[in-house]
């Protein structure tokens, strides 16, 4: 099983990493990069903001400089197991594919756990902690939502889902080899628009994606040591609020530096 398990992560790290070249070399993506150098081959917990479904090669553009690539594992949803390859080749791999209904994904989740906890796999498991995709009419309902429960409103982001990450974190916490949690924030531009990323098709067919079409790509990172995370579900739930507060004051502050390079 361990060496199935290997097969199918050379072939899939090997496929990401042509993916990512299409979209870097071929069609010209400029990533660009800021915050914490992250260690080479450390396992951790990832959560990210997501904006659209071409967030990935924001996260592999630092697993592969971390030489983490074939070691990622998304949170994906339940309903791609039933698909043919992509979803054996998931679940196989080690992904939890899940419902977003915690506690109906106990079994799920526990399965992936015990593999990273028992089994040692080293990993980067990445959750998207706003557990959908960010549009206007999303970023409304948060504001609404957060204003009727006396709950910070991020800039730019929608209010993040806390009772996954406390899982992930309290399972995790008993694996020696995870070491942090590390908090990415993904920002795009187009042009003068903020927050504007391309589709699937442009990202693989458009090429000179940023110094022809104006495409702007980052991605921010910071690293947090697990051991000083707070113990108590409670304190982990409040310490990613804040860490969501804290991302939207950073992409409020890149929207103001490109919208000023724009001008210049």
């Amino acid at each position: 099983m361990a060496a199935a398990i290997n097969i199918l992560r050379a072939l899939a790290e090997s496929g990401w990493y042509w993916i990512q070249l299409i979209f870097t070399r071929a069609n010209g993506a400029i990533i660009t990069t800021s915050g914490d150098v992250l260690p080479h081959g450390e396992s951790a917990i990832i959560v990210a903001n997501h904006v659209m479904w071409c967030d990935f090669y924001m996260i592999q553009e630092l697993a592969v400089r971390a030489g983490m690539l074939g070691r990622c594992r998304y949170f994906a949803k339940t309903q791609l197991k039933w698909v043919p390859f992509l979803g054996w080749g998931l679940w196989a791999l080690g992904m939890p594919m899940v419902s977003r209904r915690w506690d109906k994904d106990k079994k799920e989740l526990d399965r992936v756990f015990s593999g990273i906890v028992d089994r040692k796999w080293p990993t980067w498991l990445v959750s998207f902690s706003e557990a959908t995709r960010y549009t206007p009419a999303k970023y409304a309902a948060s504001v609404k939502w957060c204003a009727e429960n006396d709950r910070p409103q991020p800039q730019h982001l929608l209010y993040p889902r806390t009772k996954g990450f406390v899982t992930t974190v309290q399972h995790l916490r008993k694996a020696s080899h995870v070491k942090a949690v590390y908090d990415f924030t993904i920002a795009y531009q187009k042009g003068d628009q903020f927050h504007c990323p391309p589709s699937m098709w442009e990202t693989l067919s458009m090429p000179n994606i940023t110094t022809g079409e104006g495409y702007r790509f980052h991605v921010h990172a910071r690293r947090f040591s697990l051991s000083e995370l707070p113990s108590t579900d409670d304190g982990l739930a409040k310490w990613l609020e804040t860490c969501w507060v804290e991302k939207g004051r950073w992409l409020e502050e890149k929207r103001l530096e490109w919208s000023t390079v724009d001008k210049a």
